[in-house]
């Protein structure tokens, strides 16, 4: 009996030592799971693994996903499925963690930033942290001199306000639907 309690007793101390760690994987476990919620096209899922804000970006990945869907295609391209990617190291600095994310197809790196909200590892899948996610991509590649365009144009977005910006892909979305409509009654 006593053999048995030991042995409980350092099951237990080993279990709640590898939870409570907040180890280098736990970064990593939750952009995996993010990344499989965006494959699943689970906005619901990702919204719950991404920091809060996250949520208009989330927002016009799912109005997207709902125009593909609205016109009967399916276009939206699974940038996002884990096996499509290979998962590097995870640096955790205090309330931040970069993981190391590497595409299969073109081996190109990009580190994906986490942060932690209420005791938890979320995803900043923020437009801010995407864009400096892109510029630290496009780094070092010959563009013919639209790099410097396109950080002007990425510095506006940046300092755009995300309401103003849905707002606009809602507009630019309703005239879109007005022109195919327009585009059926002429055939």
């Amino acid at each position: 009996m006593k053999k048995i309690l030991i042995a409980l007793f350092a099951f237990s101390a080993l279990t709640i030592s590898s939870c409570n760690n907040g180890g280098k994987d736990e970064p990593k476990a939750v952009l995996i799971s993010f990344f499989e919620a965006i494959s699943k096209k689970d906005i619901a899922a990702a919204r719950k693994l991404a920091t809060a804000d996250s949520k208009q970006m989330l927002d016009l990945i799912e109005m997207g996903m709902k125009m593909n869907l609205d016109s009967g295609e399916n276009k939206f391209d699974d940038h996002f499925s884990n096996e499509k990617v290979e998962y590097g190291e995870t640096i955790i600095e205090g309330d931040k963690a970069t993981v190391a994310v590497k595409e299969k197809a073109n081996d190109e790196m990009v580190n994906f930033v986490l942060k932690k909200e209420n005791g938890e590892w979320k995803v900043a899948f923020d437009m801010n942290t995407m864009a400096n996610i892109g510029m630290e991509k496009m780094k070092g590649k010959d563009l013919n001199g639209s790099q410097a365009n396109l950080q002007l144009e990425l510095d506006k977005l940046k300092d755009m306000d995300p309401d103003s910006l849905k707002a606009m892909m809602s507009k630019g979305m309703h005239m879109m639907d007005s022109l195919q409509l327009i585009m059926k009654k002429e055939q």
